[in-house]
């Protein structure tokens, strides 16, 4: 059995052993990774500072390599290779034998020379390490900059910005992205960014990284001086050669291991892949030609020589601190004789552009700025050479003419490359659906693998199983059970147009049966974000924690969770939650939302507790509920000397005003006082942060195992006008999304994204303006607060009880003693 040894285990080492594996290649394989933990996704390394750990981006955890019979040695460094013995030797002493040697050792981050390099505060990006390095420093700093202003500069950009840090891009090109973009595509790009507070210089030549120990800023070749605190590098990549010149294996001269298209290097059984391989004098520094590499290796290995690296489609797409951007093709119109056709909407903040060749027939290549929606669908057309329609400029200003239509996902050939992270064309997924029966999209990922790199590709994979399940005979069709042929939004439609009020009027003018746990608390949720009526006045439809107004917990008890609107709370009513949780000893815990949770109580004694809350001035928090929960805040211009509005008073007139709010899943905002961002309100679903202007609204952002940073919707407009927006944000979501889907989720299934979502809100492209402010005013109109009432009806009090045929207490319920307080037993100690 052949003895594969893998040096380097980044995301293309990982590739490449899944490749072989899948290939059933019989070999013993064995990788050598310097870093002390298995590959794990550089793509998505700025998603670490939003949240995600070393554990959420690794490409498979250890046990993957056991399970595979993979021998994976973490923590050591191949640092010299026996061409003759065919043995490598690491940094630890450790030798081993090979048959063949597949060198993905990557790059490293180039550091320019410049004085000063060696100061604290200088950062590269590369790595996990580094990232914790920059995430230690950065919380004793407050003003940041990188050097770099190309794709892995603007994402370390992000990365301060997500820090709270004033982040400045200094790029030596007259241009942004200067390998993607071209002046207009950088000047939209470099104005979106500004509306993230991020200030950029171009045509900066770095002189000296100046300070005494530490550094206090750059001085530019032009005199000029930036004054920051820290710096992070990211100028470019170098091919990690250093073990293959040692061996003296071909390298060129700016770097990397020369291979030829069978990714050979001069040494028949040493192939080289991903960013350490010059092929054809190029170095490609992306994932996808990387995986494309590994493949081709694997193919040999196994004895298939059919296939060879011919170069490969730099073309990409991105998000850029929630701006779209997308190159492709022949971006800048190098190819003579091509023509630009641009469109630039300054407003907006989009740019497109598209070449097409001299005799307007082809697509050759382009440019897209803030709406990259058409990205696949053009990047296609121009691989595949599919024809233009007669008005090409209709391809990015407007819909296509009569009869012109034949540009879209139907008219892709079968071999047109529609993930280029796997090399998944749009046959292997139409393969997929017709010949294996694939329904999902999640099922069509599993069984292909598209979709699991960058996942740019997911709109048209879902376009594309959408269009061959129709061609099927299949109806694309989400009806909520088997109870209701309907959707969520065409039952929200139904109750409203019809008016109707309780779930068994629903269920026996439009539905069948007897009803299940799927459709009726469902039907609970629409009929409660229809009217705002207390959603207990119908028995049994309502799931647990909307049954009796609390949030189960463990060990069988519930929690009281007063609104504490906006986190603010004044010393007598700080006074009665801790007279009340010490009369009926429960738990108090601070929550992230800024109020104070009451854990412990039996389902019996919510009322009487609720009754001492609601006469202390309280109201139902709602923490039960899909509905709004908190709307946090930083103290602001009233206590803060850096805040600009006052965030508390706007923040308790929000709470205030969506209390009781139901909607398809749970719903948090916040309103920060300045770009500090100290409220946190661009991971809520609706966010309002303050400006010397007025406010900048985000929305669609959430925490939690998916978390997603919010989308910028607006900029500085005024108190009104921003309240406004979010009733016309509030309600469309509200009408339009699937069940249990946050705003998230929605605004990433949505047709068009967010340039779609501002048209509708923003724009009113839809006319539906006037009506969502109304309805939100009828539904605010008529909120009351549901334990008021409950505590005041003595049938729906008579609810709230254990046994449902006499007032004993639960007796299985047991606590111990944590710190002072009570808690359940711990499940896993019994």
């Amino acid at each position: 059995m052949k003895r594969i040894i893998v040096v380097g285990n980044g995301m293309v080492g990982y590739k490449f052993c899944e490749k072989l594996r899948k290939q059933g290649v019989a070999a013993e394989v064995i990788v050598y990774g310097e870093e002390p933990r298995p590959a794990y996704d550089r793509v998505h390394l700025s998603s670490f500072f939003s949240g995600k750990t070393a554990e959420d981006l690794l490409m498979a955890p250890a046990s993957w390599y056991e399970e595979h019979h993979i021998v994976l040695h973490t923590g050591e460094l191949v640092t010299e290779i026996d061409r003759q013995q065919k043995t490598i030797t690491t940094h630890t002493g450790k030798t081993d034998r090979y048959d063949y040697l597949v060198l993905a050792t990557g790059s490293s981050p180039f550091v320019p020379n410049v004085k000063g390099v060696e100061r604290d505060g200088v950062f590269v990006y590369r790595t996990i390490e580094d990232l914790n390095q920059i995430i230690d420093y950065g919380k004793k700093v407050s003003r940041a900059a990188v050097l770099g202003g190309g794709l892995l500069g603007l994402e370390a950009g992000k990365a301060l910005v997500d820090l709270g840090l004033e982040t400045h891009i200094v790029e030596f090109a007259p241009r942004l992205m200067p390998r993607q973009l071209d002046e207009q595509g950088s000047v939209i790009l470099q104005h979106k960014l500004s509306q993230l507070g991020i200030v950029v210089h171009l045509n900066k030549s770095t002189k000296e990284i100046a300070g005494n120990g530490k550094l206090d800023g750059l001085e530019f070749v032009d005199g000029s001086f930036l004054p920051i605190e820290m710096l992070v590098i990211s100028a470019g990549i170098r091919p990690r050669d250093e073990v293959a010149k040692g061996c003296g294996l071909e390298v060129h001269p700016r770097g990397g291991v020369v291979v030829n298209d069978f990714l050979q290097t001069n040494d028949e059984n040493i192939f080289a892949i991903g960013e350490v391989a010059v092929h054809s004098n190029m170095v490609y520094g992306l994932v996808a030609p990387g995986y494309e590499m590994a493949d081709i290796v694997v193919r040999q290995i196994a004895g298939d020589f059919s296939k060879t690296f011919q170069g490969f489609d730099m073309s990409t797409k991105l998000k850029l601190m929630g701006v779209d951007v997308g190159s492709f093709g022949d971006a800048l119109g190098e190819t003579p004789g091509c023509i630009p056709i641009a469109f630039q909407d300054k407003h907006n903040g989009v740019y497109k552009r598209i070449n097409i060749s001299a005799d307007g027939k082809h697509l050759l290549g382009g440019i897209l700025v803030g709406d990259a929606k058409q990205y696949n669908l053009f990047h296609q057309m121009a691989a595949n050479k599919m024809p233009l329609p007669a008005q090409p400029e209709s391809l990015i200003i407007g819909a296509p003419g009569k009869g012109e239509e034949g540009a879209g996902v139907k008219n892709l050939p079968d071999s047109a490359q529609i993930c280029a992270c796997e090399n998944i064309t749009k046959g292997d997924l139409v393969f997929q659906i017709t010949e294996k029966g694939v329904k999902t999209l999640d099922d069509l990922k599993r069984s292909t693998k598209a979709c699991t790199g960058c996942g740019g590709c997911t709109p048209m994979v879902n376009d594309i199983l959408k269009i061959t399940l129709e061609s099927l005979g299949h109806t694309v069709k989400k009806s909520i059970c088997e109870h209701f042929d309907y959707t969520r939004q065409e039952l929200y439609d139904i109750v409203k147009i019809k008016n109707i009020k309780t779930y068994d009027a629903l269920l026996d003018s439009h539905g069948k049966g007897d009803g299940c746990e799927v459709c009726k608390p469902l039907v609970a949720s629409v009929l409660a974000s229809v009217w705002n009526e207390l959603i207990v006045s119908q028995a049994t439809i309502q799931d647990t924690n909307d049954r009796f107004l609390a949030n189960i917990q463990r060990g069988g008890t519930y929690s009281v969770v007063p609104r504490i609107a906006g986190g603010e709370i004044t010393p007598q009513k700080l006074m009665a939650i801790g007279r009340i949780a010490e009369k009926y000893g429960l738990y108090t815990k601070i929550t992230g939302g800024q109020r104070i949770d009451m854990f412990g109580a039996r389902v019996d004694q919510l009322p009487e507790i609720w009754e001492e809350l609601i006469d202390e001035g309280f109201e139902s928090g709602h923490a039960y509920g899909k509905a709004l929960r908190t709307i946090k805040s930083c103290v602001g211009s009233t206590w803060c000397r850096y805040g600009v509005q006052d965030s508390v008073s706007f923040a308790i007139f929000i709470e205030d005003r969506y209390k009781g709010l139901r909607a398809p899943h749970k719903l948090k905002g916040a309103v920060s006082g300045c770009i500090r961002e100290c409220a946190e309100a661009q991971s809520k679903d609706f966010g309002i942060i303050a400006t010397e202007k007025g406010w900048n609204l985000y929305v669609c952002g959430n925490g939690g195992s998916r978390p997603q940073h919010a989308k910028l919707l607006v900029t500085d407009v005024d108190t009104d006008t921003c309240v406004k927006l979010v009733d016309r944000f509030l309600m469309f979501y509200i009408r339009t999304a699937d069940p249990l889907t946050r705003t998230a989720t929605w605004l990433n299934k949505m047709e068009g994204g967010l340039e779609y979502l501002r048209d509708v809100i923003v724009n009113d492209s839809l006319g539906i303006g006037e009506a969502l402010e109304k309805e939100m005013a009828e539904l605010i109109a008529n909120y009351a607060c549901e334990w008021k009432k409950v505590v005041e009806d003595p049938a729906l009090r008579a609810q709230f009880k254990h046994f449902i045929n006499e007032d004993s207490t639960d007796s299985t319920l047991s606590f111990v003693e944590m710190r002072g307080q009570k808690c359940p037993p711990d499940w896993n100690k019994k």
